[in-house]
């Protein structure tokens, strides 16, 4: 019992000292310090730099893109000289998100379009494949939803821009998407797509890239404001109700010719053939009681 006294003595003694404080401050530290690291997230270690986000994108290029666009993005021609798949070189991080991220690509099998189809890699992995295509050269980078959104403007300014983007698609993009952006038939086996169910993100991309057979509309062709409006009309036109009765598809003059030729003159073909078979059995009737 006397030693033990004198331990916590010796023990109380220590505790009033100058280094106590410093030693339980550590103490502290590291406690809390161990418990943070054992209990925290792991957000902080899945975050992936540049480089290692360069070196995933290429390890899925070489698996799912090389085959048509070379080892290196650099294209493939086959033995007669048609092209298997074009150089990524410049095309930017925009292209392969818009590609990737529809669908398009990969793709199944060559052909003169690529399909939409659900997608093959997931958003982490369609990040890597274009930050991979982006290091090959500089290009257009994915937009930010600042890009393409309406956010910050007021309801009159809001009107303003569906009224200018739709002034610009009416001029640029109606002859292949027709004038409310339910596409159409283009040449050489090509299809403009239905824009009705596409992102606006994806509707940025592909007006600033310009894939397929369509033209690329880059910022010294449509300023990114320009770009903004259209893709607000093509917003605006979703929520507009149908004041014509039968959309027909939404095809305008084709589908809207087609029944106008098959239905309404059709129809008045057959009624006239109608009334000349009246009049002929009238005039034979006539005939017999004279």
């Amino acid at each position: 019992m006397r030693f033990l006294n004198r331990s916590v003595g010796r023990l109380s003694r220590h505790r009033r000292g100058p280094v106590a404080g410093l030693v339980l401050l550590l103490l502290g530290l590291l406690v809390s310090g161990g418990l943070y690291a054992g209990l925290a997230p792991a957000s902080a270690d899945e975050t992936r730099t540049d480089a290692e986000l360069i070196a995933e994108g290429r390890e899925l290029f070489l698996v799912s893109c090389a085959f048509c666009h070379g080892q290196n993005g650099e294209g493939l021609e086959t033995l007669n000289g048609n092209i298997l798949g074009p150089s990524l070189v410049g095309v930017g991080a925009a292209a392969v998100d818009f590609q990737v991220g529809t669908g398009r690509m990969p793709m199944a099998q060559p052909g003169a379009q690529a399909p939409t189809k659900p997608e093959e890699l997931d958003e982490d992995e369609t990040e890597a494949v274009a930050a991979f295509v982006a290091s090959l050269g500089p290009g257009p980078a994915v937009p930010s939803p600042e890009d393409y959104s309406l956010d910050g403007l007021d309801d009159e300014e809001r009107e303003q821009a569906i009224v200018r983007g739709g002034q610009i698609f009416l001029t640029n993009c109606t002859a292949c998407h027709n004038f409310n952006g339910k596409g159409g038939a283009m040449p050489r086996g090509g299809a403009a797509p239905d824009l009705s169910n596409t992102t606006p993100e994806h509707i940025y991309e592909a007006m600033l890239t310009g894939p397929g057979q369509m033209d690329s509309f880059s910022n010294g062709n449509l300023s990114p404001e320009e770009k903004r409006d259209v893709i607000a009309y093509l917003m605006n036109l979703r929520e507009q109700p149908n004041y014509g009765g039968f959309t027909l598809g939404g095809l305008g003059p084709v589908s809207e010719g087609l029944f106008a030729w098959l239905g309404g003159i059709g129809a008045l073909v057959a009624f006239a053939v109608w009334i000349a078979a009246h009049t002929t059995r009238s005039s034979k009737k006539k005939g017999e009681t004279a």
